[in-house]
């Protein structure tokens, strides 16, 4: 029989890749929404996949919509893709940022506990619970030191699933993830705010894109590539935690160089730098050691980031233009 997969924050980049990545390998998959009557799902849409996904209504606020929804479904796997995803915006939201990250977390591993069902549980922790990179990749065990409310609430997160792994036994475990970019990223995040402002000056309807500091820098890889190593996770005999990340970091500067590049255009002669977009605190290095995920699942990333660049652009340039 086809194995079942629930993912909670299937209407997201991740969770519509990940969505047609299990697809791909014959699974039945169910997903989240807080309101799937409503709900659009058009990342799901733009996969050409969303009359192939069942959908629930189920909140990770309200513990009794997750039992319920665990219950119906009675998954082999269960992905924890949801809550709010903006560094940025958890400054303004702290309150909000910290309890769907760390209780919605929580709420489905007690229900798993609670319910005595036999699912493998994947929680998408994050590079931000590192801080700065400075001396080295960040690995398993380099020392968890966030910069902003959402890496503090990623950080709490990880280690309630290791608590719950070691404590009561379930297969649960976290991707350490870095930075992963898609067509599919909300206009908000940076990358695709750069690839846009490239577009739109290389044809006449914006002469300056403001951004923030661009001497930040990061380790990006391609978000495809990444739910891949999530259900690889999944696959192995004892659950454990792991790094996805390419090892290697770019200064922002190069990413909009790029993209830039791609019109002919020179970068500096269109960017302003400004404070608008500056973050209270901002993490300056941030790069990963996948060396783990390699060893023992088999995965590394195969897109880097000069042609991560070049995929966003063209995807972006297929999408009407205003």
């Amino acid at each position: 029989m086809a194995r079942v997969a629930l993912i909670f924050g299937i209407s997201g980049q991740d969770g519509s890749y990940l969505a047609r990545h299990l697809l791909d390998r014959g699974y039945t998959v169910h997903g989240t929404s807080r309101d799937c009557e409503i709900a659009s799902f058009r990342n799901l849409t733009i996969l050409g996949i969303r009359d192939r996904v069942n959908v629930h209504s189920a909140t990770l606020h309200d513990f009794r919509s997750i039992v319920q929804v665990i219950r119906a479904v009675k998954p082999d796997e269960i992905y924890n893709l949801s809550a709010q995803s903006a560094v940025g915006l958890s400054f303004e939201q702290p309150v909000e940022t910290i309890d769907s990250i760390l209780n919605g977390t929580l709420n489905i591993l007690e229900a798993v506990r609670f319910l005595g069902v036999d699912a493998r549980f994947y929680h998408a922790s994050s590079s931000e619970s590192f801080g700065n990179t400075l001396d080295e990749p960040a690995s398993e065990t380099t020392a968890f030191r966030p910069c902003s409310p959402y890496g503090v609430a990623k950080s709490a997160a990880h280690w309630m699933v290791a608590n719950y792994r070691q404590a009561y036994g379930l297969y649960a475990c976290s991707g350490i993830l870095f930075n992963h970019e898609s067509p599919l990223r909300p206009a908000r995040f940076v990358t695709r705010k750069i690839v846009r402002g490239a577009i739109a000056v290389a044809q006449g309807r914006l002469k300056t894109l403001e951004l923030g500091n661009l001497a930040v820098a990061r380790d990006w890889g391609w978000a495809p590539e990444y739910v891949d190593a999530m259900w690889r996770m999944l696959q192995q005999d004892e659950p454990d935690d792991f790094v996805i990340a390419t090892g290697r970091m770019h200064p922002l500067e190069d990413f909009v160089r790029l993209a830039f590049a791609h019109f002919g255009l020179d970068w500096r002669e269109h960017v302003v730098q400004g404070t608008a977009h500056r973050r209270p605190m901002d993490i300056h290095c941030s790069v990963g050691n996948p060396a783990r995920a390699e060893a023992r699942l088999g995965w590394k990333a195969e897109t880097l980031m000069p042609d991560l660049v070049g995929r966003l652009v063209e995807a972006e340039l297929a999408l009407p233009q205003p």
